[in-house]
Parts: C-alpha cells; sequence; structure tokens
C-alpha cells in the first residue's frame, strides 16, 4: 500500500518551486498535484494519455476541446488524451488531483 497525505504532497510540490508534482506512477497510471494561484495562466499542452481531474479547492473554469465548465472543491472533470483542455479564470487558489492512464511519460 501506498498512502499519501495532500497537506505533505502540498508542501512538497510548494518546495520544488513546481506548478505539479507526480507523486505516484506504476505501470498502469500515475497521479500528481496541479496548483495554479488565483489569476495564473495554465500553460499546458494536450498529453498522451487519459486524465481524471479531481478539484481538492479553489475555483475557475476548464476548457476541454469546445466545452467548459465552472469547477470547484469537488468537481471531477474527465479529459480524453490528445485533447487540447485548459483551466482558466481561476478565481481562488487551485489545487488539482491528476490522474494519468496509462501512465505519464
Amino acid at each position: 500500500m501506498k498512502a499519501f497525505r495532500l497537506d505533505e504532497l502540498e508542501a512538497e510540490r510548494a518546495a520544488n518551486d513546481g506548478a505539479y508534482l507526480q507523486f505516484l506512477k506504476e505501470r498502469n497510471m500515475s497521479a500528481g498535484l496541479y496548483a495554479l494561484d488565483a489569476g495564473e495562466s495554465d500553460s499546458q499542452q494536450p498529453h498522451n494519455e487519459d486524465e481524471i481531474y479531481f478539484v481538492v479547492s479553489g475555483r475557475a473554469a476548464i476548457t476541454v476541446g469546445m466545452e467548459t465548465t465552472q469547477v470547484a472543491r469537488g468537481s471531477v472533470v474527465y479529459v480524453p488524451a490528445g485533447v487540447a483542455h485548459k483551466f482558466h479564470h481561476i478565481a481562488e487558489d487551485l489545487r488539482v488531483l491528476v490522474v494519468f492512464s496509462p501512465p505519464e511519460s
């Protein structure tokens, strides 16, 4: 078993001065914590893997392909591999659990 605490992951991510911290990589999936502060821009590009975003905290909009929706704590968004997507209009610091399958390369 591997177990993680969100506060410890957030501290590690912040200490490494990065928006993304991968904390798990297994044969069929990987997981990470993604952080964008209010007003910040999301510069990510489409990925080769399917993704699930689970919003831990914050408020923003996300556009996936041609669809846009508002997200907040508790929101779950699926993004198919290869589809353009971005968080935007980040109103409150955003912390998102990201699961990739297969694992992010």
